[in-house]
C-alpha cells in the first residue's frame, strides 16, 4: 500500500475552476470486471462467465474469473479510495451473486459482500453508489429467454425488493441500469458482447423489457428508501453528421433516436420517439409494447446518470454501397467515420466538447433534472516505470480537460451533482479482456499489486482543491 504524496504545484494551481459545495467525486466499477471469485460463495454464472468461455468472443480467451479479486481485497480497495479523497464510489451488484437462479430467494453469502462494502465504504467517508445491473445477467434468466422475455421486469422488480431490503438504509444513489443500449444492441442486435445474439428485433424487444425492468425497479426502490435518489445510467453520445448535406444529418438523427432518445424519452416523456419507430418498422412492428407500460417505465426519476466517452460522427452510405454492419437497425443506410485527432487505446476520440454539448442538450430537452456523470476515463498502455511509478500524463490531460468542459455545462445552467472516472482499477475490459487499462490505480494481473498512478495522485489535487486550472 503506497501513500500518496500530491505534489503541491498541482494543489497550488487546481482551484481556479470550481465546483459546487458538496460535489461527489469518484471513482466507478463493476461487478464482473473487478470481483472475481465467479464460482464462490454460491454465486452461479452469469452471461458474460459463458460469452468468455466461448472461444473467439474475448481476446486471448480472458474472463472476469479471478479479474482483480475485489472481492476478497476490498478493504485493501477502499482504503485506497480513502487515500486519494473520494467522496462517492460506484459500484454494480452482481445479479448471480445475490440470487443465483435470477428468482425469488437470496443466496445471503453473497449479499453479505455487499454489506460489508458499503458499511467499509461509510467507515472511510465514502458514499456508496450502487448500479444494480451491469450487464451480468444470470445465465439461468438467458436460458428461458433473458432479456426478450417480458416477464424477466418481474424477475428484476424482485431482486431489486432483496438488495434495496439489505442497502436501502445507506446506500444514497442508486441507478436501476447501466448502458441498456449496450445490453440490448451489443449483448442481442449484433452479438459484440453478451449473451451474443444477433437480431435486431431482439435488440428493441429488449430494450423495452429493460425500460420496463427500469421502471418496476423504481418503484420499488421509492417504497423501500424514500430518502435515496434513483435514477439509471446511458451511454449518451453528441452524434454529429459529417456534413450539413440533408442525408448526412438525417443519418445523424437516425443514430440520436437508437443510442439517446429511444432511452431518454420513454424514461423522461413516457413515449417512445414516432420517427425511431418508423425507421425501425422494417424489424418490428413494436407489438410488444403493452398498455400502461410507458407509465411504468417513466416513474419520476430523481437523477440521471450520463457515462460519456468519445462522439460520434456519422453520415448516410451511398445507396448502391450499403454502409459496414453496426450494432444499430438502420438497414445499411449509415456509414460511421471516423473522427479526426488523437484517440485512447480503445481507438474512441478524444473530445472533451461531446461531454458539454451532451449534458447542455439533456438540459434543454429534458428540463433540470439533476445529472452525476457516473462514467468518463480513457485507456492507455500504462506500464510501470523503473522508478516503480505510472506516469499516466495522457489520462491526466484528457480528465482535466472534461472536467473543464463538465465546468463550462454546470455554468451553463446544467445541474450537475458529481463525476465518476471510469474507473478505480485496471480490470476485465469486457471483449478486450485485461488488454486496455483504464484505471487510476495499476493492477498487475499476475501479483494482484496496485500502484496508484499518477493520475490518481492528481485527481486527489483536483477533489482536495474542488476544481481545476483554466489551461
Amino acid at each position: 500500500m503506497s501513500t500518496l504524496a500530491v505534489p503541491q504545484a498541482t494543489l497550488a494551481t487546481e482551484s481556479d475552476l470550481r465546483f459546487p459545495a458538496g460535489f461527489w467525486w469518484g471513482a466507478a466499477t463493476a461487478a464482473y470486471q473487478i470481483e472475481g471469485a465467479v464460482t464462490e460463495d454460491g454465486r452461479t454464472p452469469s452471461i458474460w462467465d459463458t460469452f468468455s468461455a466461448t472461444p473467439g468472443k474475448v481476446e486471448a480467451g480472458d474472463s472476469g474469473e479471478r479479474a482483480t479479486e475485489h472481492y476478497h481485497r476490498y478493504r485493501d480497495d477502499v482504503r485506497l479510495m480513502a487515500d486519494m479523497g473520494l467522496s462517492a464510489y460506484r459500484f454494480s451488484v452482481s445479479w448471480p451473486r445475490v440470487q443465483p437462479h435470477g428468482r425469488a430467494g437470496v443466496n445471503l453469502r453473497g449479499l453479505d459482500f455487499y454489506d460489508r462494502l458499503v458499511d467499509e465504504l461509510l467507515a472511510a467517508g465514502i458514499h456508496p453508489a450502487a448500479t444494480l445491473y451491469h450487464w451480468d445477467l444470470p445465465q439461468a434468466l438467458e436460458d428461458v429467454g433473458g432479456w426478450g422475455r417480458r416477464d424477466i421486469a418481474d424477475r428484476f422488480a424482485d431482486y431489486t425488493a432483496t438488495v434495496a431490503g439489505r442497502l436501502g438504509d445507506r446506500v444514497r444513489l442508486w441507478n436501476t441500469l447501466n448502458e441498456p443500449w449496450c445490453s440490448a444492441f451489443l449483448g442481442y442486435g449484433c452479438g459484440a458482447h453478451a449473451p451474443g445474439r444477433a437480431d435486431y428485433h431482439d435488440a428493441l424487444v429488449a430494450t423495452h423489457h429493460l425500460l420496463m425492468a427500469h421502471g418496476r425497479a423504481v418503484e420499488v426502490l421509492r417504497a423501500t428508501c424514500p430518502a435515496a435518489q434513483i435514477g439509471l445510467a446511458v451511454n449518451a453520445g453528441a452524434v454529429r453528421p459529417v456534413t450539413d448535406h440533408p442525408a448526412d444529418v438525417d443519418a445523424a438523427r437516425r443514430i440520436d433516436g437508437l443510442l439517446n432518445r429511444i432511452f431518454l424519452d420513454p424514461v423522461l416523456r413516457g413515449c417512445y420517439p414516432s420517427d425511431v419507430q418508423a425507421d425501425t418498422a422494417s424489424w418490428t412492428d413494436w407489438s410488444f409494447v403493452h398498455d400502461d407500460d410507458l407509465t411504468i417505465i417513466s416513474e419520476p426519476i430523481d437523477a440521471l446518470g450520463i457515462n460519456y466517452y468519445q462522439p460520434d460522427l456519422v453520415g448516410a452510405a451511398p445507396a448502391d454501397r450499403p454502409g459496414p454492419a453496426t450494432p444499430y437497425p438502420t438497414d445499411g443506410r449509415v456509414a460511421f467515420h471516423p473522427k479526426p485527432g488523437p484517440v485512447t487505446d480503445m481507438g474512441w476520440a478524444i473530445d472533451p466538447s461531446g461531454l458539454q454539448e451532451v449534458l447542455v442538450r439533456i438540459t434543454a430537452d429534458y428540463g433540470q433534472i439533476p445529472i452525476f456523470i457516473t462514467e468518463n476515463g480513457a485507456a492507455f498502455p500504462d506500464r510501470v516505470a523503473a522508478d516503480g511509478a505510472v506516469h499516466d500524463a495522457d489520462r491526466i490531460d484528457f480528465l482535466h480537460r472534461h472536467f473543464v468542459a463538465a465546468h463550462e455545462a454546470l455554468s451553463g445552467g446544467v445541474d450537475l451533482r458529481g463525476y465518476f472516472v471510469w474507473s478505480l482499477l485496471d480490470n476485465f475490459e469486457w471483449v478486450h479482456g485485461y488488454s486496455r487499462r483504464f484505471g487510476l490505480v495499476h493492477v498487475d494481473y499476475d501479483t494482484q499489486a496496485r500502484t496508484l498512478k499518477d493520475s490518481a495522485h492528481w485527481y486527489r489535487g483536483v477533489i482536495a482543491a474542488g476544481g481545476v486550472s483554466r489551461r
